[in-house]
């Protein structure tokens, strides 16, 4: 998950959350570059320790392949995460959902973004932990298509979007694959209202 810490600026608020997969140091070095302080973190690890990363691909097969990805760094502990202190949340990708939907602290996390109505941003298999959560129901969201029938089951509506788009429903980002990842970090700095200038 990345996680982006509380700024009273809201032109260069932060992003908090767990990568733990294919872009993942890409996505918290993006927020970084922006402007934004970003927390990497993930379930059982503490600043400094790294978590393996899967890749994911599209090779032509029924559904894609996956490679050994790069260790990835956390900057955090997800013990000391106070949900209350960060502006967005991005829930990875690739494999790392089906893993975190199933920690108690990680839902609690996602609940709390989503009553407090603070930007949300998922990405492929994300929306996993999104329905684990149960805070799809009357939202609208993409995802990898494998997990649409998620999305139905936790209230949401699945929206079918080429696999290198963003989708928007208020303060929620998703996108079904890595090919999206410049148009959903482009949405998700929008709902931030992150400012960039030459």
């Amino acid at each position: 998950m990345i996680l982006l810490p509380a700024s009273s600026d809201p032109s260069r608020c932060e992003l908090a959350g767990t990568e733990v997969q294919h872009g993942g140091k890409e996505n918290s070095d993006a927020g970084a570059t922006v402007g934004h302080t970003v927390h990497a973190v993930c379930p059982g690890k503490k600043a400094g320790e790294t978590v393996r990363t899967a890749i994911h691909d599209f090779e032509g097969d029924q559904t894609y392949s996956e490679k050994r990805g790069h260790n990835f760094a956390v900057n955090a502990s997800f013990a000391d995460v106070q949900p209350e202190s960060y502006d967005a949340l991005v829930i990875p990708g690739g494999r790392a959902p089906e893993y975190l939907r199933l920690n108690p602290q990680v839902i609690e996390i996602v609940r709390h973004f989503s009553q407090a109505d603070k930007p949300i941003a998922a990405i492929c298999h994300g929306a996993q932990v999104l329905a684990a959560a149960n805070v799809l129901a009357g939202k609208s969201c993409s995802c990898y298509p494998a997990v649409s029938p998620d999305v139905g089951t936790a209230g949401g509506q699945y929206v079918e979007i080429p696999m290198d788009q963003a989708h928007v429903d208020g303060n929620l980002v998703t996108a079904p694959a890595w090919p999206a990842h410049p148009a959903w970090l482009a949405a998700l700095l929008k709902v931030l209202g992150t400012k960039i200038a030459p």
